[in-house]
């Protein structure tokens, strides 16, 4: 892990979630070896308090501080993908007026909470396993 007293950017992920931990890994993996200064943090760990956030409200969606600024959603993955020079190009695109506004509807109405809804039914079902 990067040490967090020059990490400028930390992002908030559910590492139990396949989707969202595929990702972020990927981004994770670039970014030590760029040596980036972002911090990866999974929800599932004992971070939330650093947070101010409980475990359900963060699995919900991507957050991202960056700078004291906490950020959720397209958004974040606008300063995320800023943050890292493979992803500029990508984030100016996703950024652009018309696209950011589809990928805003995209993400915060079929996207998390479809994937919000899977992880709540691996929760249930790890709680009916025992």
């Amino acid at each position: 892990m990067q040490d967090k007293s020059h990490t400028d950017t930390r992002v908030l992920y559910n590492a139990q979630c396949p989707v969202c931990s595929f990702e972020i890994n990927h981004y994770d993996a670039y970014s030590k070896a760029q040596n980036l200064p972002i911090r990866f943090d999974d929800l599932n760990a004992d971070v939330l308090a650093e947070w101010d956030m409980d475990a359900d409200t963060a699995a919900k969606r991507l957050h991202v501080l960056h700078n004291g600024q906490l950020i959720a959603g397209i958004p974040a993955f606008l300063v995320l993908w800023q943050e890292m020079p493979r992803y500029r190009l990508l984030g100016r695109i996703v950024g652009l007026p018309c696209i950011r506004h589809a990928a805003i509807a995209a993400y915060d109405y079929v996207l998390a909470p479809a994937i919000y809804a899977w992880h709540k039914r691996r929760q249930n079902r790890a709680v009916a396993k025992g």
